[in-house]
């Protein structure tokens, strides 16, 4: 959840609530300067794990880093 600087400042407490749950995203002047985030997470290692596994082939493997940088940066 991206949020400002002076959004955190008035609402510390709300904030510091919410960090338990997700990643709190401070910005300053337009630009992302810290994250807020728990430092006991909800997700154990092997959820994690099961995640990272997921995503292991999704880029099919006669495409180098590069073209599939390139075909990223495309998108956007």
């Amino acid at each position: 959840m991206p949020i400002t600087a002076e959004e955190l400042k008035a609402d510390m407490e709300k904030y510091l609530f919410l960090a338990r749950k997700e990643d709190i995203l401070i910005s300053y002047r337009g630009e992302i300067v810290a994250r807020l985030s728990s430092p006991y997470p909800e997700r154990t290692v092997r959820e994690r794990v099961a995640i990272a596994d997921s995503l292991i082939g999704i880029i099919p493997a006669d495409i180098t880093v590069e073209e599939a940088r390139e075909e990223r940066l495309d998108r956007i």
